[in-house]
């Protein structure tokens, strides 16, 4: 699918509610980057990515688990960072990795080929996650590992009762009205166990991560990215424009709070 050029403070119609082509989508990657990074790379050392493996990322978005990988698997491995649109993964040049546009939604895949497949905060998006899932366990080797990351944005909401810093901003709620209007699966996260237990992984195993974002932190510029994206849906769900960039503002003072959403984590290994 060919990239399309957005437009400031709107979302683009190439099936995903948060294009890569998007004036937001720099901002978007350096904050997801900055808070989960860390954690995403914690989970693959404990599996055990090392010298030699075939590894893809899917999704790579900016390529900062690509370029990771890059150095764990060595000259000797190998790495295929994919997405759908590449323009935020031309900085990328190491010898042991390869980018391609791929949209794992249709294009086939190498069989029996990887040692990892990971992917984050991508299912969500895509309606056909059951079909991509399967496919994406063909492409394991025999004992590969599959690992899939996503939000549960559901089960946490903002409660000033329990503390009265945590905010529910009007624009955020509508965000996500936004997204489910438009297919997100928004509790994604909270159901990866069992999907991969149905998809016949063994040592399947899941973590949460949950953080408590404040105004002016790498979340607040997460969401302000969001809902900057968003805008003109956001809109249309009966926010204005006062409240739109009174929210903007709040996301900059450190006395506001909310609760991230919940990144899970899910692993399991191909058995034969």
């Amino acid at each position: 699918m060919p990239p399309v050029e957005a437009q400031k403070g709107d979302e683009r119609n190439t099936g995903y509610v948060f294009d890569n082509a998007s004036v937001q989508a720099s901002s978007r990657f350096k904050a997801l980057e900055a808070i989960f990074d860390a954690g995403s790379e914690r989970v693959l050392l404990q599996l055990g990515v090392k010298p030699g493996w075939s590894c893809l990322e899917v999704g790579a978005g900016s390529g900062s688990i690509a370029a990771w990988l890059s150095q764990r698997v060595g000259r000797d491995g190998h790495v295929l960072a994919t997405d759908i649109d590449t323009r935020h993964l031309r900085h990328l040049r190491f010898d042991n990795v390869t980018v391609k546009d791929h949209d794992v939604r249709h294009t086939p895949l190498p069989k029996s080929h990887f040692d990892l497949v990971h992917m984050r905060l991508v299912l969500m998006h895509l309606r056909n996650r059951q079909e991509v899932l399967e496919r994406l366990v063909s492409t394991l080797k025999p004992g590969g590992w599959l690992v899939v990351e996503d939000f549960d944005s559901l089960s946490l909401p903002p409660d000033p009762k329990v503390n009265p810093a945590e905010s529910a901003l009007a624009t955020l709620a509508a965000r996500l009205q936004v997204m489910t209007d438009r297919g997100l699966q928004l509790r994604c996260g909270r159901l990866l166990d069992g999907w991969f237990r149905r998809l016949g992984l063994r040592e399947v195993g899941n973590e949460g991560r949950l953080f408590m974002w404040r105004g002016g932190s790498a979340g607040a510029d997460h969401m302000r990215a969001n809902i900057e994206q968003l805008r003109t849906g956001i809109l249309a769900c009966g926010v204005s424009e006062p409240e739109f960039q009174q929210d903007l503002l709040r996301l900059g003072n450190d006395e506001v709070a909310f609760p991230s959403p919940i990144m899970w984590a899910a692993w399991g290994r191909r058995s034969h």
